[in-house]
């Protein structure tokens, strides 16, 4: 259920952070848990979703609306995973369609943490907490194709260091809507939270800074068989950059307005396909591939 909590900022606290404040005023509620809560939207700083880092003054009125706060049992499944690489630092799976890559509420089995728990026992890395061992980044549900985990913190820490820094490889595979007519584009759009509704992304101007680069690989008239980048890596990023210039992904229920697939793909058709990294611990640079899905491919065919 639901809890709604409110608050008047009182004098000693002006000019202090709103994580801050809120960790002040939260018995019970980490700072770490809070900055995440004001994140996704659940948070009013008079009456206006604003960042953690905003700074309150005396007599602002904050609404705190979150969920009970559950931390389940999170149990090993015995899931078969598609491995692409794997060595005593890191593993790169093949994540289908339909699975969720860490447990949240409504999703607490099934998932590709359940999995790899199972798969690696007690060699994963904690950094992100006993909901995410070993998850350094996602990808959507319904996007399918390659996740790295952490087996151990050092591991964790190099990966999270090249996401940071941007260079990480990462090229998507995705069926868009419409004839794209350059044969190489770039979107360069911050995005947030939607204002009107937190479980969607939208280009905002306070957003953070999101490029996402583009490349045709065939026109069918209808659709546009395209290649995309990920210069950064934000919130669906892809789904709202295209959906942004006219072109959103086929099949994308969120972000493709009233346009209805006449295929069956369970979501978006978008494929993380190519991913690359500098070995934490050798150096090297790793680069995996894992295969479009027999979906992806049958579209592909249909549309010719």
């Amino acid at each position: 259920m639901e809890q709604v909590n409110e608050f008047i900022v009182p004098e000693e606290y002006e000019e202090e952070r709103l994580d801050a404040v809120l960790a002040l005023m939260c018995e019970g509620q980490s700072r770490s848990y809070l900055k995440t809560v004001i994140k996704d939207g659940y948070v009013l700083l008079n009456g206006k979703i604003v960042k953690p880092s905003a700074r309150v003054k005396e007599n602002d009125h904050i609404v705190l609306k979150m969920p009970e706060k559950i931390i389940p049992d999170i149990e090993p499944e015995n899931i078969p995973l598609d491995i692409l690489y794997e060595d005593d630092d890191v593993l790169v799976v093949n994540k289908p369609k339909g699975m969720v890559v860490h447990p949240a509420p409504g999703h607490y089995s099934g998932t590709l943490v359940n999995a790899v728990m199972y798969h690696c026992g007690e060699s994963l890395s904690g950094i992100n907490g006993v909901m995410r061992p070993g998850i350094v980044h996602r990808i959507d549900r319904d996007t399918t194709g390659s996740v790295i985990i952490c087996k151990n913190d050092a591991a964790h820490s190099s990966i999270a260091q090249q996401l940071k820094e941007h260079t990480i490889v990462r090229r998507y595979y995705a069926i868009a809507y419409d004839n794209i007519a350059e044969d190489s584009f770039t979107v360069d759009q911050p995005l947030g939270r939607d204002l009107k509704d937190r479980k969607r992304m939208a280009v905002r101007p306070d957003g953070k800074r999101a490029v996402t680069h583009g490349q045709v690989l065939r026109r069918f008239g209808k659709y546009t068989y395209v290649e995309c980048r990920l210069e950064t890596g934000r919130t669906h990023q892809i789904r709202v950059h295209m959906a942004y210039i006219h072109h959103p992904l086929v099949g994308d229920e969120v972000y493709a307005g009233k346009r209805q697939s006449p295929f069956a793909t369970q979501g978006q058709c978008l494929h993380a396909g190519v991913l690359g990294f500098v070995h934490p611990r050798t150096g090297q640079y790793i680069e995996t591939h894992a295969p479009l899905p027999e979906y992806f491919q049958r579209i592909l065919s249909k549309i010719q």
